[in-house]
């Protein structure tokens, strides 16, 4: 079993458990359960200041576009190239064993799906897919980013070196793009932009429905990694809490919603969601060996 950090009490951990075991759990997540991954968080205690491309200037400002278009081009084979590690595994684990029923991410990275989660809704869209502003189409990234390279060749071998740093939504810090060449939707020549909801964008209202959703049906909501500095993910805390839904968090430094949960442990999802999710599982084993009838496809029913 994983060892439990210094910085969280083994009581704590205790806790965690017994708030988590025996019920549905639904996870929230954020920047902060991929940063051991290798994409940084925007928040995190120790992550520098980041100004974040907003919907207006992406689409009000052509040297706004094309730097966003530029760092993006560099920074979404990097983000593509990330693996899952141990706290997306954990989240992953605990699914299959019946105890998360569904997650909710803020993340773009795809991680998750990466660890094999199968119930995931990625509320700010993700990396890999592009739209069109004007005809609403859907294109691959990576049919996209060959149109970009016929464009401007050579261009993301030039900037690409070792320890090129790269955002939570796929944008790399690359300093001179004033060269580089734009292009549009191919169907309808108009303005083509990552599937991602961008800061002053709203999120689609059926995608928050399906996320509320998830949380009603749940006897508890587990935030992983996020500080929950943004509404777009604080709201479904508020909503679990005035629905009586018990709220943890685990999250490196203080979130917006603490005042809400009934536990909070300071400390890293690599570390922490492994253990839980072997605690868990050994509570798991021992109630089907002492209840057999209570086993059904290899999973506990958890009333």
């Amino acid at each position: 079993m994983p060892e439990f950090p210094r910085t969280s009490p083994g009581a704590e951990f205790e806790q965690l458990v017994r708030l988590l075991d025996g019920r549905r759990v639904v996870a929230l997540t954020g920047a902060g359960i991929s940063t051991d991954s290798g994409i940084p968080d925007y928040r995190g205690p120790s992550s520098p200041p980041r100004n974040p491309m907003t919907y207006q200037q992406f689409v009000g400002d052509s040297i706004f576009r094309q730097r966003y278009w530029a760092r993006n081009h560099v920074g979404w084979r990097r983000m593509d190239g990330s693996r899952p590690n141990p706290g997306h595994r954990a989240l992953a684990r605990l699914e299959r064993m019946g105890v998360v029923t569904g997650l909710i991410t803020q993340n773009v990275d795809l991680l998750h799906t990466k660890a094999g989660h199968r119930r995931v809704i990625d509320l700010h869209g993700t990396y890999a897919r592009v739209c069109c502003l004007g005809c609403a189409c859907l294109v691959s990234r990576m049919s996209l980013a060959d149109r970009l390279e016929a464009a401007n060749p050579g261009f993301a071998e030039a900037v690409t070196i070792d320890g090129l740093e790269v955002a939570p939504d796929a944008d790399a810090v690359v300093g001179d793009t004033g060269g580089f060449r734009m292009v549009d939707c191919v169907r309808c020549g108009g303005m083509l932009k990552p599937d991602i909801v961008y800061f002053g964008e709203n999120v689609p209202k059926e995608r928050v429905a399906a996320a509320y959703e998830l949380v009603d049906a749940a006897d508890a909501l587990l935030v992983a990694g996020s500080s929950l500095t943004v509404m777009s993910g604080l709201r479904f805390v508020r909503h679990a809490a005035r629905r009586g839904r018990p709220v943890v968090i685990v999250n490196r430094g203080r979130t917006r919603g603490d005042e809400l949960a009934a536990l909070t442990v300071d400390a890293g999802c690599s570390t922490v969601l492994p253990a839980l999710a072997e605690r868990l599982s050994e509570l798991g084993s021992r109630t089907a060996a002492a209840h057999p009838s209570s086993v059904t496809a290899g999973f506990v029913e958890r009333g």
